[in-house]
């Protein structure tokens, strides 16, 4: 599935809004892929809001949402249906089988919180897990004996996914970033979001870098902020365990439990974001980033930026570069 796949391709999604929907799901759906196209300074995701019939969705903060018209099941883009409250209202035999049509044309289709209540009535949930919000589960578990009913954040099983609500959303949206993108982006657009996942088990304060991961042991929380503080020395993992109490074995046990990367990833992904914002945003000469990332060369740096960002750090420069020039040419 395009949805899934690594690629630096502009993914076009649509979204079919219901009414009553939550101002910030659909936020949650968007603004992850907002922060990719402006951290990665390109177009990479693209998405169309569409309703039942093409008029204004008005949202539970009677705050009205336009729609670029009225839904269509025959388009190819990957669907995301989005509802929150009072969804059976909307959810009419003809939108039912608007949704089950859907599917024979879309690489992908998405219920999003109470958008699994939709794909469920549409049968195309049957015999797939899915997630559905704490609230429901009961509920949703006993109308649809047929689907794998899960506590799970978000569930992705073959053409179907399934969001539990609109945090476990931002995930899901995290986790679709680092697949197409990988693990250095999906790690920069989660510092846009800077909240506390239900499932931390700690008062540790969330630093910019961990926002949107499940830091769900204190340790691993602590290994980050050490990584963060020795970005132009890196720690080696050995006396980074040590300095936690750990062996190193058991801290990249705890990582990958944690946040679903090992520590060397997760490390070198802080550090190429480090060198981006300075590519991005400074002068500075590449052998001076490389040196203040912990790379012992130059062209180590850009072997390592290239195979992580798809780009040579000039060809970034080059690029921004070209972009700003032609927004200040006059119209």
């Amino acid at each position: 599935m395009p949805v899934l796949t690594s690629s630096n391709t502009p993914l076009d999604i649509d979204l079919l809004v219901l009414p009553e929907t939550n101002l910030i799901l659909i936020a949650s759906v968007i603004e992850p892929l907002r922060g990719a196209n402006r951290i990665s300074g390109a177009e990479i995701y693209r998405w169309r809001l569409f309703t039942p019939d093409g008029s204004p969705v008005e949202t539970t903060s009677h705050i009205p949402v336009p729609a670029s018209g009225a839904f269509k099941p025959t388009d190819s883009a990957p669907l995301f249906v989005l509802a929150s409250y009072n969804w059976r209202r909307s959810a009419t035999q003809v939108l039912k089988m608007q949704i089950s049509q859907a599917a024979r044309y879309r690489s992908m289709v998405a219920g999003i919180e109470s958008g699994s209540w939709l794909l469920a009535e549409a049968s195309l949930l049957d015999n797939v897990s899915a997630a559905v919000h704490w609230e429901d589960f009961d509920d949703f578990a006993l109308a649809y004996p047929q689907v794998r009913a899960v506590k799970d954040r978000f569930v992705i099983d073959g053409k179907r996914i399934t969001t539990a609500g609109s945090l476990p959303t931002v995930d899901l949206m995290l986790e679709i970033i680092r697949r197409r993108q990988g693990y250095s982006l999906a790690l920069e657009v989660s510092r846009l979001f800077i909240y506390e996942p239900a499932n931390t088990q700690s008062a540790v304060e969330l630093s910019p870098s961990t926002a949107g991961l499940r830091m769900r042991d204190p340790r691993v929380a602590q290994a980050v902020r050490l990584m963060e503080e020795n970005i132009e020395q890196p720690l080696i993992l050995t006396r980074l365990a040590r300095r936690i109490g750990l062996s190193a074995r058991h801290l990249q046990a705890l990582f990958q439990e944690s946040i679903g990367a090992p520590p060397h990833v997760h490390y070198l992904a802080l550090r190429l974001n480090a060198a981006r914002r300075k590519v991005i945003e400074t002068k500075e000469s590449f052998a001076e980033i490389a040196a203040a990332t912990g790379f012992n060369s130059a062209s180590a740096f850009s072997r390592s930026y290239r195979a992580s960002f798809s780009e040579s750090p000039s060809g970034t420069r080059r690029r921004l570069r070209g972009r700003s020039m032609a927004a200040a040419e006059p119209t």
